[in-house]
């Protein structure tokens, strides 16, 4: 295990006194790893920022079809790194730098599957960004495409990072605080989908709908969870308050904002998640009922009010045992990297992979069936019926997936 980094005190004015020689405590040992980050837009900068705090890699270069997103990239950067940084004029000089030790695909949902045919032959070690396509075909290509890869893929799922999430996991399933699990509850209140680069997140060619693009994390939580297969969605939702009157080169936004979503599983869990996109503030929690008791995780972020994250996590087990409520958080600095600290602990995950050790990473196969329940859910909220994964992966001829689970 690496050494606890003394961050306050490394950092602090009134230590600039101690040089290299005598630093011990505040040592940073130098980067092994060397990553090329492929888009440079709102995640792009996130994994640069994270990477630099880590301090287990340094970021090599960056590539972005847009010039302006690589410029205000590398502005922010020289801001937390004098490290030189190189700009590729092409997706394939990105790929092909002999430096680069993995390459970290960050661009709009719709061009993951096109850039990572590219970024495949560099036979490196890939990160994609959720969600991994925007159809199940793409994803699926995808699938087949990595199976072949000889170095990993890891998929940037990682709410499952998340404090409270951690820690439910390993009550549930470490644990087993609750007994069997029975139902799983999910939500998330949070604001519109934010300004991207071309307003490509509004429109659902480019995302694969609300469900696939924002709440694939939440799917793959609930399937992990579960641990089980869906088998059958059924969900009802639209497009209420956000982006009504919004248009883009004389197309209008067709993006939902709200909706209600009931899984089943193999193993008879049931679950429900609940989304609404045109609140206030983020609130998200997940509600765990097992034989014994129930759990409980919170976040509320109220950045009208600019107050740190509150995120706990109740456990009550009534007379089989001790109740208990726990504030968490990670370190302020990890907490505000990004994501309240899930990206950190990923980059770890993604560090720990590099170095050819154990990791809990979010496969590919993870990331495809957080996608099946997605566009099951999506599915669903078209037609007004409820999707039975079975024959609606037989009807994109994608059966042979259901020999796999969400495990």
């Amino acid at each position: 295990m690496s050494k606890a980094r003394l961050r306050f005190f490394e950092n602090s004015v009134n230590q600039r006194h101690i040089t290299d020689a005598d630093r011990y405590l505040y040592r940073q040992d130098p980067p092994r790893y060397k990553l090329v980050v492929i888009g440079t837009g709102t995640m792009g900068q996130e994994h640069m920022r994270v990477a630099a705090l880590l301090g287990r890699a340094s970021v090599l270069g960056i590539y972005d079809a847009h010039t302006h997103s690589m410029d205000a990239a590398e502005q922010a950067y020289r801001l937390i790194s004098s490290e030189p940084l190189r700009r590729y004029d092409s997706l394939e000089s990105a790929c092909n730098d002999p430096e680069a030790d993995v390459l970290m695909i960050c661009t709009p949902n719709h061009t993951h599957l096109d850039v990572l045919k590219t970024v495949l032959a560099s036979g490196k070690p890939i990160f994609l960004e959720k969600p991994m396509a925007t159809t199940l075909a793409d994803a699926a290509a995808l699938m087949e495409a990595a199976q072949s890869h000889s170095a990993f893929v890891q998929i940037g799922l990682q709410y499952r990072y998340k404090a409270q999430y951690r820690e439910a996991f390993h009550e549930v399933q470490a644990r087993h605080s609750l007994g069997r699990v029975h139902t799983i509850s999910m939500s998330e209140y949070r604001p519109p989908f934010l300004d991207k680069v071309g307003q490509w997140n509004k429109f659902n060619r480019n995302t694969g709908g609300t469900l696939v693009e924002k709440c694939c994390h939440y799917f793959d939580l609930i399937n992990l969870m579960a641990d089980s297969t869906a088998v059958r969605v059924y969900a009802s939702g639209g497009q209420a308050v956000n982006f009504l009157d919004f248009k883009k080169a004389g197309e209008s936004a067709d993006i939902d904002d709200h909706a209600f979503v009931c899984i089943d599983y193999a193993n008879g869990v049931r679950a429900s998640f609940t989304l609404n996109m045109f609140c206030p503030d983020f609130t998200e929690e997940m509600i765990v009922v097992g034989e014994q008791g129930r759990l409980i995780t919170s976040e509320r972020f109220d950045f009208h009010a600019q107050v740190p994250t509150q995120t706990s996590i109740n456990v009550e087990l009534g007379e089989n045992g001790a109740s208990r409520r726990t504030e968490l958080s990670y370190p302020k600095l990890i907490e505000q990297s990004g994501h309240h600290g899930a990206t950190y602990y990923e980059h770890i995950a993604l560090m720990d992979q590099l170095d050819g050790k154990a990791a809990d990473c979010a496969t590919v196969e993870q990331g495809l069936w957080s996608m099946i329940v997605a566009s099951a859910a999506q599915a669903s909220m078209a037609s007004g019926l409820a999707i039975n994964i079975e024959h609606f992966l037989q009807e994109q001829h994608l059966q042979h997936f259901m020999t796999g689970n969400s495990k």
